[in-house]
């Protein structure tokens, strides 16, 4: 066997390895952030999955002729939502939402419902 070569198979096995090195870990980063992103994006549709419910509780509640509660709750399968109602003044009663889900995320939402419609009208997310 001739020995013409010199060395030429290491360096390229080297560079070959390193390039799909370079490679994998670019996906395995794309890979790592697109799961995030979906678990952030399941997070957000949960939550306003649950102002959703309980907006429509409240809502039922004021279409089945009752009077809402000063303070009140739902507990919900990953979350608790909890409300507090303001007096109604002229026409327009205002409820602030807190949903505590058990991941430990926290946010606050403000309706306002009109009494004569029994609807809600202004929806405003707390920061």
């Amino acid at each position: 066997m001739n020995n013409k070569e010199k060395g030429f198979t290491y360096p390229l096995t080297l560079c070959l390895l390193l390039f799909f090195l370079v490679f994998l870990t670019m996906h395995v980063d794309q890979l790592l952030m697109e799961r995030k992103i979906a678990h952030e994006t399941a997070a957000i549709q949960q939550e306003e999955y649950y102002f959703l419910s309980s907006v429509k509780k409240v809502e039922a509640l004021y279409q089945a002729g009752e009077t809402l509660p000063v303070k009140g709750g739902w507990t919900y399968r990953n979350g608790t939502m909890e409300y507090q109602a303001e007096a109604p003044t002229g026409g327009v009663q205002k409820v602030t939402f807190n949903l505590v889900l058990n991941s430990g995320i926290a946010v606050s939402g403000r309706g306002s419902f009109d009494v004569v419609t029994k609807k809600l009208t202004k929806w405003t997310e707390i920061k």
